[in-house]
């Protein structure tokens, strides 16, 4: 008999290697298929937020759809969003987001007018009915306008 005896080398950094990129080529293909694959908790739930509006649009009481509308405002190159979040019969709060240092320098009246607008508002809780004076009448059109088109966004009977 002859035995050929063969001595196999191995590297332990070749090793480390290998044991490393076949971990990650793994976990690559078990990301993959976690991507595409359809979640089926998501599908066979059903969505939560079209039974509410629906229970909401069928109560004659309820003014608005709860939840958190914006409009954007462009002023001159730079853009604004007045927020209004509102619950199902009252207008809860209305806020300027995105509102930087180059906007409330350019228009001095915008922030003093808003917080006017929005102090109205929440005492009548509707948009009728708000005053402004006349030095500020530019300013308060539009940004009752942006509130206005928020709150439509809100309304139940559009």
């Amino acid at each position: 008999m002859s035995a050929k005896t063969k001595i196999v080398v191995l590297h332990m950094k070749e090793l480390i290697y290998t044991a490393i990129f076949a971990a990650l080529g793994i976990l690559f293909i078990v990301l993959l298929i976690m991507m595409f694959l359809p979640d089926k908790e998501k599908d066979s739930a059903p969505d939560n937020s079209a039974p509410e509006e629906e229970s909401v649009a069928t109560n004659s009481d309820a003014l608005y759809i709860p939840g958190v509308y914006t409009t954007e405002l462009v002023l001159g190159n730079q853009s604004i969003d007045v927020e209004v979040i509102v619950d199902r019969n009252s207008i809860t709060s209305i806020r300027m987001v995105n509102l930087n240092d180059a906007i409330t320098t350019m228009y001095p009246l915008l922030e003093p007018t808003f917080e006017s607008i929005c102090s109205q508002v929440y005492e009548l809780q509707t948009l009728e009915g708000v005053t402004y004076s006349s030095d500020s009448k530019y300013t308060s059109l539009v940004l009752l306008e942006s509130i206005r088109n928020s709150l439509d966004k809100a309304s139940v009977v559009r």
